[in-house]
């Protein structure tokens, strides 16, 4: 801890200098576990069954897949586990997928202006 603002950038790199010398590697990510199509399955019928009930509009209804094909880490047949990075990977992906549909560019721009949730 430096409590000299000016020696800061010095006293990083030292340390960084240290640990490399002492032979530091970073830590491997750890798995996390990926339930695939088993658990798509019941989010689905989720989404499904709440669009019917009138509890959600189609666009929410398509949201939640994305969401859902996210979490559930793709379209992976079987549980197994996958690092980190690939589940960001996924979510960056749906993401910017949904930033070029004009409902979801509607959507940001009523919560940025009024602070509410756009229903459409």
């Amino acid at each position: 801890m430096t409590m000299n603002s000016d020696r800061l950038i010095h006293d990083a790199k030292a340390e960084v200098l240290r640990l490399a010398a002492a032979g530091y590697r970073p830590p491997v990510p750890p798995e996390l576990p990926v339930f695939g199509e088993t658990l798509g399955a019941e989010l689905k019928l989720g989404i499904h069954l709440m669009r019917q009930a009138g509890y959600i509009t189609e666009y929410e209804a398509h949201l939640a897949r994305k969401l859902a094909y996210v979490l559930c880490g793709g379209d992976v047949t079987r549980p197994s586990t996958a690092p980190e990075r690939y589940f960001l990977d996924l979510e960056r992906e749906a993401f910017k997928s949904l930033c070029g549909e004009p409902k979801t560019l509607a959507r940001m721009e009523h919560l940025l202006k009024k602070g509410k949730v756009l229903r459409n």
